[in-house]
């Protein structure tokens, strides 16, 4: 049986947490393939943010991929996978998307992803929004995209960051139709 492949991608902006929960939670899960694009300020807010080392990052992914492989299998319409999801997604990622300026890989796969007319998940990161940053996530919706912002969920009584963070990345995995039991869902028991 092939393995259903998802894009992950991970932008500067605060929140790299939640691209590490995702990538931990779907190496978990059998029949995922997973392929990974850090930007350069991903890989520098992990080291500010974590304990985790990139290498540690992108060991939890079957495929890494450098910002200027323009070249690589995930840059193409003819790239079967399920869709792509950046986490964080800063307003700098957000703003290329939806201008279409495709001049890195991260970009690129998402601009792909549009235009074959599969889930683009965008983990948008930043607050408060002003006018432009709005402007920005409807042109980015109105292509097709998903604004996903991390919005913690209380009615779970979540003790931890930990169960913040998981409860967010699960419901992204829910979009792809991947079905999990990662975090308590609105009127379940326990």
């Amino acid at each position: 049986m092939q393995k259903k492949r998802i894009i992950v991608g991970m932008s500067g902006a605060t929140g790299q947490i939640y691209g590490i929960r995702l990538l931990q939670l779907l190496r978990s899960i059998p029949n995922i393939e997973t392929h990974l694009i850090l930007s350069s300020w991903a890989k520098e807010t992990i080291k500010l943010e974590t304990e985790y080392k990139v290498s540690d990052v992108e060991d939890l992914a079957d495929y890494s991929y450098q910002m200027d492989a323009l070249d690589a299998s995930i840059s193409s319409g003819s790239f079967p996978c399920l869709g792509m999801v950046i986490l964080p997604c800063s307003i700098k990622t957000l703003s290329a998307i939806a201008n279409s300026f495709n001049s890195s890989l991260l970009v690129r796969a998402a601009d792909v992803t549009l235009k074959e007319k599969k889930p683009l998940i965008l983990m948008v990161r930043e607050s408060p929004l002003h006018l432009g940053h709005l402007r920005l996530m409807t042109m980015v919706a109105e292509y097709g995209a998903t604004i996903f912002p991390p919005m913690p969920a209380f009615y779970n009584h979540p003790s931890s960051i930990d169960d913040l963070v998981t409860q967010t990345t699960s419901r992204i995995l829910d979009h792809f139709g991947i079905e999990n039991d990662f975090a308590k869902r609105w009127g379940s028991e326990g």
